[in-house]
């Protein structure tokens, strides 16, 4: 048992637990069903070039498809997985490192280039890949906000990342990406870019502590995660994009702070770790997107579905103890909320058309990314 499911699961001998499973659902048969029709919609939906709603802001939609693919049984000289890759290749910048376009149209790079490393990782090339994709981690280290760009250990803005490399303020939603891309291309934990990022993440909870001495953390102070600590603290939750006033944490910015947190080597006895997980324990749920006001409560879901996945995996846990003492099969209770919700002809779409999620190709990469995490490990 791992210290992580040890912290999770608790060892109150005198507690009286009552399994209460979710769903009746097979985690590794029913995600490979779905998977299989995914797959086919994919195929029909793929533009001729390889990729899938290829604008020069979404061409890392072509990366969460191609990566959902690999990852849930397409080799990568299947159709659509080869022209994915081919398209993929094409977007690689010699020049610059970044896999964003080699042209003067790439737009939000990090991003992009976050999730194309993680497409050619999953791809198993190492020999022909390992070339672009150290480049491209050169290219990540470099547009890191730290000193380098005039922004020391003081600054919010401190080891985050933001869409537009060198241009924008960080997010936690880009640095997460950007330390999945760090991960995926084997950066070792102890690398500074790690230990940046961890001061920027922790930087973005809801907990007074000697991380974060934010005002706005004290208000809420229970352990959650907002969209950026950057600029004073800006959230996602709300109508008003942006807001400073509206800090209250929810379920996808949670989910990404908790399985940052651990890339970048924070243990589970840590208090931060701790306290997101409390705050999880409070709100676990796959019918929203946990702690958004009810109104939103649809917004954003399948990227919380995959951040949710890939934080339940980070925390090496097959059962999920919630506040009330009810273990719950996290991957048959995520198939489940995935299966009533794929339309016939395989895809997903998210009807509260919020950050892009109103793209069936989008969604139904998520969709797989999330699947992929499904197969309990042996």
């Amino acid at each position: 048992m791992t210290v992580y499911r040890r912290m999770l699961l608790g060892a109150a001998i005198a507690a009286v637990v009552v399994a209460v499973p979710a769903s009746s659902a097979d985690p590794k048969s029913d995600a490979a069903g779905l998977a299989e029709k995914a797959r086919a919609y994919l195929k029909k939906a793929q533009n001729e070039n390889g990729s899938w709603s290829a604008d020069p802001v979404s061409r890392g939609v072509s990366g969460i498809v191609v990566t959902g693919l690999l990852r849930t049984g397409t080799g990568p000289d299947d159709e659509p997985v080869a022209k994915g890759l081919e398209y993929i290749e094409s977007l690689v910048n010699p020049k610059a490192g970044h896999i964003a376009g080699n042209d003067s149209k790439a737009g939000m790079v990090n991003y992009t280039t976050s999730i194309n490393v993680q497409a050619l990782h999953a791809a198993g090339r190492a020999d022909k890949y390992r070339p672009v994709i150290g480049d491209a981690v050169k290219y990540l280290k470099g547009v890191q906000w730290d000193d380098s760009r005039g922004k020391g250990p003081d600054s919010d803005y401190y080891g985050g990342a933001g869409y537009a490399g060198d241009k924008s303020r960080p997010d936690l939603s880009n640095t997460a990406f950007f330390l999945e891309a760090l991960k995926a291309a084997g950066v070792p934990k102890d690398d500074p870019a790690f230990k940046k990022a961890a001061v920027f993440v922790s930087r973005c909870q809801n907990l007074t502590s000697e991380f974060n001495q934010a005002e706005w953390a004290g208000r809420t102070n229970d352990g959650s995660f907002i969209y950026t600590g950057a600029n004073g603290g800006e959230n996602r939750r709300t109508d008003g994009e942006g807001t400073k006033t509206d800090m209250g944490g929810y379920g996808s910015m949670t989910y990404a702070g908790i399985k940052s947190l651990i890339y970048a080597g924070v243990g589970p006895d840590d208090p931060r770790l701790k306290a997101a997980v409390e705050w999880v324990k409070k709100n676990y749920t796959l019918d929203s997107n946990p702690g958004m006001p009810e109104k939103n409560s649809q917004r954003g879901l399948y990227y919380y579905y995959h951040t949710f996945a890939k934080a339940m995996d980070a925390l090496g846990v097959d059962q999920f103890e919630d506040a009330k003492g009810v273990k719950h099969d996290w991957r048959a209770d995520l198939v489940a909320a995935l299966a009533k919700r794929q339309r016939p002809d395989g895809s997903w779409v998210n009807e509260t058309d919020r950050w892009m999620e109103g793209d069936p190709n989008l969604v139904t990469g998520y969709a797989l990314m999330a699947l992929s995490y499904c197969q309990p490990k042996r």
